[in-house]
């Protein structure tokens, strides 16, 4: 039996890799945080838009509860991929706080229903689903981008998520970082030549 306790633990860790991926963009410039960091294009700005997207579609229409803000269709085969990116009239303040917002309306949506309410999730091959199993996806999704973001944001400036003190969530400082980095550039090394 799922109960409440699984709903607010879900919801907590969810509430939190949220704000993760909002600390992603602190201190970069509009270039950097929009900039393709890969060769499909992704970019830090581009994933806190997606986000933003999927999660109002999935705790909005797939419970009917739909955001009151417009969106594109999610069968618009002109819309895919423009979630995924910023345009230069869109600002980050604009993009973040529809996130926000977006976040709010989940998270009502979430503390208006049991966790075993229904839904429908048409663009799933098994469509009819719960609370539960969206909550899960969700979830998933945003931690799945806030990976991509660690290593963006790595990529980027070097930083990774550290406390006030300079120090990871695990103790290690940025001293640490490069001596761990050069043994494994040493291991990599000696195991045999790069290819190109």
């Amino acid at each position: 039996m799922i109960d409440d306790f699984a709903k607010e633990y879900l919801h907590g860790d969810l509430r939190e890799i949220r704000e993760a991926m909002i600390r992603k963009l602190d201190g970069l410039s509009e270039y950097d945080i929009r900039r393709p960091l890969t060769s499909t294009g992704t970019n830090l700005l581009g994933l806190v838009k997606h986000l933003s997207l999927w999660e109002s579609r999935y705790f909005g229409e797939v419970f009917g509860r739909p955001f009151p803000e417009p969106a594109p269709r999610w069968d618009d085969p002109g819309q895919r991929g423009a979630d995924l990116w910023a345009t230069e009239h869109e600002t980050r303040e604009e993009i973040i706080s529809r996130y926000r917002r977006v976040c709010e309306h989940s998270d009502a949506t979430i503390d208006a229903l049991a966790i075993d309410s229904p839904g429908h999730v048409p663009w799933w091959p098994r469509p009819d689903v719960k609370l539960f199993n969206v909550m899960v996806h969700i979830l998933t999704e945003t931690n799945r981008h806030a990976g991509h973001a660690d290593i963006l944001r790595e990529h980027l400036d070097g930083r990774v998520e550290m406390d006030e003190a300079g120090m990871t969530r695990r103790g290690e400082d940025a001293a640490f970082w490069e001596r761990r980095r050069a043994e494994i550039e040493r291991a990599a090394k000696a195991a045999g030549p790069a290819t190109a």
